[in-house]
């Protein structure tokens, strides 16, 4: 793992599950500390209104929030996401979607999005992959997974 000026340095932006924002710091500190923070008041208006919160005033939807804007705010290249929709309401999850959607599909931001939940991040992906112990077990569009939910049954062991 590379420190996090190194990652920053490199282009990546990432999301880790634990979120690691600062609690002891406003929403408006844990932006302002690495850059400007509009683009991220503009995709999160939450945030926005809550900018004088500390971290830990934050639910846990807006703490993925500003997790997520944290890593936007150095203008990576890839956008690592690791269970971004973990133990979110489902309204939350539906704003994080849209937003990841509007930064990947309409901005062009690339993204690697590791989630244990699939259907909802292959609505909004282009390609994915599965993994089975290291191992590229599938390949593909998302469309042609997500359309066969058979086959993502078999892939991530589930049963009917």
């Amino acid at each position: 793992m590379l420190p996090s000026y190194e990652r920053a340095a490199a282009g990546i932006g990432w999301v880790p599950q634990e979120r690691n924002i600062f609690k002891s710091l406003t929403v408006d500190e844990n932006l302002t500390a690495v850059a400007h923070p509009a683009r991220v008041y503009e995709l999160f208006p939450r945030l926005a209104e809550r900018k004088s919160n500390l971290g830990t005033q934050l639910s846990g939807g807006e703490q993925q929030m500003l997790a997520l804007g944290r890593a936007l705010v150095i203008k990576p290249t890839l956008l690592l996401l690791d269970e971004p929709c973990e133990g979110l309401a489902p309204i939350i999850v539906q704003e994080l979607l849209r937003a990841i959607r509007r930064i990947t599909r309409d901005e062009g931001l690339s993204a690697i999005i590791v989630e244990q939940h699939p259907q909802a991040i292959l609505a909004i992906s282009d390609t994915a992959a599965v993994f089975d112990r290291g191992t590229v077990v599938y390949s593909g569009t998302a469309r042609s997974l997500q359309e066969q939910p058979a086959l993502l049954d078999k892939l991530l062991g589930v049963a009917r």
